[in-house]
């Protein structure tokens, strides 16, 4: 048998820049490209790479040598073995000059398209304790340090609530304290944790797909409410009431207290029933007097206040004066169409997804909001012509479609509408990028700017004002 390559270790390198999904970059001895895992730019470090490929390596800082001066001690103590965090360890006002750095490159290298003067990204004002949803995972084989595997201890209680560890489907990081929701987030997590441990529930096991606690997820709202939902594996109803009785008790802010039985090999709660324990089966969200119905399956920006300044940034963008048919594609439960209906004639919705637009007609409803209206379907098969035949030629395009961009048949769509202005939201300016490109024979762009809604992280939303040449 040959003998394994050893992969290359590095010495004396410079990290150079950030690169694309919260990996740094600096270049090789022999000239490629390194994106590396755990490095601020302007660190000197010792790198061991991990995966060689023809125009580039991966790998991880060993040792740094001379740290960056963009580099800050992180906040968290989970900070490098948790997957959520990665650029906590870099000063705010850098992350955001990477974010917009990310943003302009993709938009003039991907869509190779004149761009106007830039206009700033908006920074978040909390930059941490802003996440309005968490999802934490319940597992009875949690991850072990290296001192833990290292240490002749006896490790009886494996149980733990939090995180996946990156790459490592059944492995979960056992959660201290995280910063990324206000209390009483990390009240109810380790609350329900120890009192689950203490009277003999079986936490999760991913790989033999048994036990009883499986999931805990954590909604809140600026107006004070909190929505607990727990997910069980299996029906063991004395343990589940007398879990879901604790919380009752123990924590009697939260005002939707729900839970659902899922048998099936995955986490996702959408094709499973959702029982309400206690209280309302829902939460209210506010927004400039608007109030907006959340419940478990809804989809609602997880970062309220940031999102609030994003639909701002949209409104200022369609430019409204009040006459104009708006079409917001992409629209989820109806926040943007119905932010922007008190300026508008007529907003017409557009989603894929059935309860959502349930939840956005109900919306409107509750609102008093007369001049939208919702509708459901796949947006490549729903938004054609004869669908704007039937309901008019829009004067404003609104599209916030989900990572992957639009569909090339919604494009041609736009190109053929020529709508006098379009308002592209973005949370992947790469494939906004691309978008663009196609949509440049018929559109200029007159504005971007980039919003931060996730502070510690590489994750960037950005806005674009495309208008008919």
């Amino acid at each position: 048998m040959g003998r394994k390559k050893s992969k290359p270790f590095f010495e004396n390198i410079e990290v150079i820049d950030a690169g694309a999904k919260g990996k740094s970059i600096a270049k090789a001895p022999d000239g490629k490209v390194i994106f590396i895992k755990n490095a601020v730019p302007g660190d000197v470090i010792n790198v061991q790479t991990t995966k060689k490929r023809t125009a580039y390596y991966e790998g991880e800082a060993k040792e740094i040598l001379s740290p960056s001066d963009k580099r800050v001690d992180p906040l968290c103590e989970h900070s490098g073995t948790c997957g959520g965090c990665k650029w906590q360890e870099m000063g705010y006002e850098h992350q955001l000059f990477y974010k917009q750095q990310e943003v302009t490159n993709n938009l003039s290298r991907i869509g190779k398209i004149d761009l106007p003067e830039v206009t700033p990204i908006l920074g978040s004002e909390k930059q941490y304790y802003y996440r309005n949803k968490m999802e934490f995972s319940f597992s009875d084989s949690r991850w072990l340090t290296l001192d833990e595997i290292k240490s002749d201890t006896q490790i009886n209680n494996r149980n733990a609530l939090g995180f996946h560890i990156p790459g490592m489907w059944d492995k979960i990081l056992d959660l201290n304290n995280c910063h990324l929701q206000a209390e009483p987030s990390n009240s109810i997590r380790l609350a329900v944790k120890k009192f689950a441990t203490d009277n003999d529930m079986a936490f999760y096991n991913a790989r033999n797909q048994d036990g009883f606690l499986r999931t805990l997820m954590l909604r809140t709202t600026s107006t004070g409410e909190v929505m607990v939902l727990v997910q069980f594996f299996r029906e063991e109803i004395e343990k589940r009431e007398l879990l879901l009785n604790f919380i009752k008790e123990s924590f009697p802010e939260v005002t939707s207290l729900q839970y659902v039985i899922n048998e099936k090999g995955n986490d996702t709660i959408y094709d499973q029933e959702v029982i309400c324990y206690n209280g309302k089966d829902h939460i209210e969200e506010e927004m400039e007097g608007l109030r907006f119905k959340i419940n478990a399956k809804s989809f609602y920006q997880t970062n309220s206040d940031q999102a609030y300044e994003l639909y701002k940034i949209t409104r200022d963008c369609a430019a409204l004066k009040g006459e104009e048919l708006v079409y917001d594609l992409y629209t989820g439960t109806g926040t943007i169409a119905q932010f922007v209906s008190k300026e508008a004639k007529k907003v017409i919705g557009v989603e894929s997804v059935p309860e959502a637009i349930e939840d956005a007609k109900l919306n409107a409803l509750n609102n008093n909001i007369t001049n939208t209206e919702f509708y459901v379907g796949d947006m490549k098969k729903v938004f054609t012509a004869g669908f704007v035949a039937l309901h008019g030629k829009p004067d404003v395009i609104i599209t916030d479609p989900p990572r992957d961009g639009m569909h090339k048949d919604v494009i041609e769509q736009l190109l053929s509408i020529k709508a006098e202005r379009i308002v592209y939201v973005s949370c992947n300016s790469a494939t906004q990028a691309r978008d663009l490109a196609l949509l440049d024979s018929s559109y200029k762009v007159t504005k971007t700017q980039a919003v931060d809604m996730f502070p510690q992280t590489h994750h960037v939303e950005n806005v674009v004002v495309l208008e008919l040449r």
